[in-house]
């Protein structure tokens, strides 16, 4: 699905930070993971990365309810299912719940370099 960049969308946080975790960028560099949601939206549609001497492009980026994460959606973050994303992503942030009315960042990207 692709989504447009909407005017009333929040500012953009540095790109750079968009991917921090050394397992996430080695996913990313051998094609295990190919998105990436976060609290907040760090990149545009077009925008590129330089991730560990890698260059990405960020192909989507779209707001998406945690509850509307699919098992597709689990894989393309690098992980085996969906619970194991739910996991994973409630094991990183200490003291988080998974709340499907909360809404994140969804980064797609792809290797171009």
């Amino acid at each position: 699905m692709v989504h447009h960049t909407n005017k009333n969308w929040p500012e953009k946080y540095d790109i750079h930070k968009l991917v921090s975790i050394p397992e996430d960028i080695e996913k990313l560099k051998n094609g295990k993971k190919t998105s990436v949601r976060r609290n907040d939206r760090y990149a545009d549609k077009g925008d590129t990365v330089e991730l560990d001497g890698t260059l990405f492009e960020v192909t989507n980026v779209y707001p998406q309810k945690l509850g509307d994460v699919t098992e597709s959606d689990a894989k393309d973050e690098g992980y085996a299912s969906l619970k194991e994303y739910q996991n994973g992503i409630t094991s990183i942030h200490e003291s988080a719940v998974w709340d499907p009315d909360m809404s994140v960042w969804a980064h797609e990207l792809k290797r171009i370099g």
